[in-house]
Parts: C-alpha cells; sequence; structure tokens
C-alpha cells in the first residue's frame, strides 16, 4: 500500500474531482487514463504532453513502472518517478490502473465490489475511497499533543 501522506491525498481527490466535472477520459490514453489523471495533477502537464513522455517507453503504465529504474533520464521514467515521489509503488501504480486494490474495495460504500478500469464514475469513486483510507492511516500516525489544563485559573475583578 501507498505511503500515506497528504500531497498523494490530495492528488486522488484533485484528479477525482477533475473527472466528476468532465475532464477527458479514456482508459487506453496514457495521459487521460487513470494513472494519467493522477499525473496531470501531479505534474501540471496536459494530456497531450504525457502522451509524448509516455511514447518514450513501452507498453502500459503498469510496465513502465515495473521496468522502472532510477538511473534512466527517459522521459516516461520520469513521470513514473513522480508518481513514486508522492508515495507510489509499482504496484500501487497497476493497482490504480487496472482499480483493483483489494483493501480499497473493501471499503467502498456499500462494500467490497469489482470496479471497471474503463468507467469513470468507478475511477473517481476508487480515487475517492482511496484517498479516505491514506487519510485515515496518515492520521492514525499523527500525535496531537493535548494541552495542559492549568489547575488554578487567577481571575481578576475590577470594581468600578
Amino acid at each position: 500500500m501507498a505511503h500515506p501522506n497528504l500531497t498523494l491525498i490530495g492528488a486522488l481527490r484533485q484528479a477525482a474531482q477533475n473527472l466528476r466535472d468532465g475532464a477527458p477520459y479514456a482508459w487506453g490514453h496514457h495521459g487521460s487514463c487513470n494513472c494519467g489523471h493522477l499525473l496531470q495533477t501531479v505534474t501540471h502537464l496536459t494530456k497531450e504532453e504525457i502522451l509524448r513522455h509516455a511514447h518514450t517507453g513501452i507498453g502500459e503504465w503498469t510496465e513502465i513502472a515495473e521496468d522502472y529504474c532510477g538511473v534512466t533520464s527517459a522521459p516516461a521514467y520520469l513521470l513514473i518517478s513522480k508518481l513514486e515521489a508522492i508515495g507510489l509503488t509499482p504496484p500501487d501504480i497497476h493497482h490504480l490502473e487496472y482499480l483493483n486494490n483489494k483493501e480499497v474495495l473493501h471499503r467502498l460504500p456499500g462494500g467490497f465490489r469489482w470496479l471497471k478500469k474503463n468507467v469513470r464514475d468507478d475511477v473517481v469513486l476508487y480515487f475517492e475511497t482511496y484517498a479516505q483510507l491514506l487519510e485515515e492511516r496518515l492520521l492514525a500516525y499523527i500525535d496531537i499533543p493535548k494541552p495542559e489544563v492549568q489547575q488554578s485559573m487567577q481571575v481578576s475583578v475590577y470594581q468600578a
């Protein structure tokens, strides 16, 4: 499971909102598929720019992620490094493309069910559920100190 952090949680929510607001979506297009939308949010590149970079590698995002090498400077691999920089691993990238992380699917409103990778509403639901799961995990790591309550408080009363 991805490393929970504010950047990833915010990117998932923003990508979901962009899709909800009607951003172009096509699962077979590197720039406007599931990972493409997350990359648009993180990199501020257009779907066309992402497509150009993705075509420097071979295959789908899942294949590019599995073949990722941290020392190469190929643009497709640079995009994968952006996804890894926000806390995703190659298996996470695969799960994002195929909407099949069972931990996320078990957290869906209404219970577990399989989602379809090329259905906009399913992508939005998956992204939002994933963000919620990561947020809950992040909050579990945060220790918010409780303020010390003063035992005695002095109250001044002014008489007129």
